[in-house]
């Protein structure tokens, strides 16, 4: 059991938002006996990791709720999965199939996939899977379920009552032509299907009904069943309104999104939920990510190259600070991690709750020993040309005697990530430097230098060698640009591992032979 004299001190953000809310909705929660946080997904694309991230940071946030308050907590991840399919995705098969059927609610438009009844179930289907296999709890909700269902009837006719005031909300945010045709019900036309965002002639609220102009057909439907749908900023609201939602964090471009739907439900005669604004996600050229592009790295991706706790974590740091997702930022990614592990055997109980690691793993942080960084594993890949975890594992051993696979389950899914990581991003981007003349004589130096040097030896004394050897010849001023040199000969990149401990590690002969290959 956490002090709360920690709780109260710490200003870890699940924390600090989590006693926020529940400063905010003290007697709405008290009253319902619990906590309702919910995740939004627009299923027009394919599932990316920022929308991982949503529901990781959102899970955090119970983890934190469950060390201040015994109620009982839910996530609900909703679909909003009765949109209209607006543009095609870039990065799906039959195009031609989906352009044929635009603006179609996404769960009546075909699987390009042709795996399941609807390209919203697919993408629907995928986001569960992939949230299934971090273990997360949540309640996964889909618009069109509960549109159909009449879930919502009872706050669509509150929205209906309340019309003309949703309308002076909306209107002045928009240009002059688009207030001409805005409403916030989209009727689904009779005849194609789709999703019109058409202007509302009338409206009848006494049987809820509103009248449309239909390509020059005055038609009348019913706004309850799933006869139509609300636009996004009215939809948000009534989503929070029948839900009851007491959470949901959004990211920083739906910020005045979230501002008109705190005005509408406090319109119908509720509190807003509490909200958190996150910073974007960029892909490496600084472009937002975008389900539709499927540029930035994506689920798999990471996932092949490295651990579901590497990634949370990732999701943990600054939340409101861009955050740019690559291939190359994985290896940061995962040393820090094995460092937060590695700090928290040494933390007290205030540190540990400042420490990330303590969030991604719901409060119960690895005991696991670290052998040594993914960095320098990456390098090892390299150099012991091993294309197996098993290879690479008996290369482990021989430098570290007596350590077994099954007390390093973290290391050993680590090995095999290198592997593919190394195979898939480095090796087709590795650039080996050749010295001139100066810098052959340097590297030639080192290697004499080593020959004082023995594998008995600490890390930090190799270390001292390779700095005097620098500053001998001619790196006195820089030694950065030192190891710069070593990395780009010896490996083919501009930074890489400690060398001294990767010394300490590869061995002092091997590590001669290595840098000798380099210059030949």
């Amino acid at each position: 059991m956490i002090k709360k004299e920690n709780l109260d001190k710490t200003n870890a953000w699940p924390i600090v938002e989590a006693k926020k809310m529940l400063r905010e909705r003290k007697s709405l929660i008290e009253k319902k006996g619990k906590i309702t946080l919910q995740t939004g997904y627009g299923p027009s694309g394919l599932p990316h990791i920022g929308t991982f991230g949503e529901v990781a940071r959102t899970s955090m946030m119970v983890n934190a709720l469950k060390c201040l308050t015994d109620l009982p907590t839910e996530i609900i991840t909703f679909s909003d999965d009765m949109d209209g399919l607006r543009k095609v995705p870039d990065n799906v098969p039959n195009q031609e199939l989906l352009k044929n059927n635009l603006n179609k609610p996404l769960t009546q438009v075909p699987d390009p996939f042709e795996k399941f009844n609807s390209f919203g179930e697919h993408n629907n289907e995928k986001l569960k899977s992939f949230l299934d296999s971090f273990n997360f709890e949540y309640n996964f909700k889909s618009s069109t379920a509960l549109y159909k269902a009449g879930v919502f009837d009872d706050t669509l006719k509150l929205i209906l009552e309340n019309y003309e005031g949703i309308m002076n909300i909306i209107l002045p945010t928009l240009g002059q032509e688009r207030q001409k045709t805005y409403s916030p019900f989209l009727p689904i036309c009779p005849d194609t299907g789709k999703v019109l965002e058409i202007p509302v002639l009338e409206f009848n609220k006494s049987n809820s009904t509103i009248i449309f102009d239909n390509n020059g057909n005055k038609l009348e439907t019913s706004i309850l069943g799933g006869a139509c749908k609300l636009q996004w900023k009215v939809d948000w609201a009534m989503r929070w309104y029948a839900l009851d939602v007491d959470f949901e964090m959004y990211g920083k471009d739906l910020i005045e999104s979230a501002i008109l739907s705190t005005k509408i439900i406090k319109l119908l005669g509720k509190r807003n939920p509490s909200g958190f604004a996150y910073e974007l996600f960029l892909d490496e050229k600084g472009e937002k990510i975008s389900k539709s592009k499927g540029n930035g790295i994506t689920i798999e991706q990471w996932l092949e190259y490295a651990s579901p706790e590497s990634l949370s974590l990732y999701m943990y740091q600054n939340p409101k600070r861009a955050k740019k997702l690559y291939n190359e930022i994985v290896p940061k990614a995962v040393d820090e991690y094995l460092d937060f592990i590695e700090k928290a055997k040494n933390q007290n109980e205030l540190q540990i709750l400042m420490n990330p690691v303590w969030h991604v793993h719901n409060g119960i942080i690895p005991k696991e020993k670290m052998i040594m960084s993914f960095s320098m594993l990456l390098n090892l890949v390299e150099t012991s040309n091993a294309d197996t975890k098993d290879l690479l594992w008996k290369f482990v051993k021989k430098y570290k005697k007596n350590i077994n696979e099954i007390d390093y389950p973290i290391f050993d899914k680590l090995v095999g990530y290198a592997i593919k990581y190394f195979n898939d991003v480095i090796k087709s981007q590795k650039k080996y430097k050749k010295p001139n003349e100066n810098e052959t004589q340097a590297l030639k130096a080192l290697i004499l230098k080593l020959d004082n040097c023995n594998d008995e030896m600490k890390p930090e004394d190799i270390q001292t060698e390779i700095y005097s050897t620098g500053k001998e010849n001619g790196y006195a001023e820089n030694l950065r640009d030192w190891f710069k040199l070593i990395y780009e000969v010896v490996f083919g990149v501009e930074n890489g591992p400690r060398m001294g401990f990767f010394i300490s590690f590869f061995g002092v002969n091997e590590t001669k032979e290595l840098i000798r290959s380099k210059l030949e």
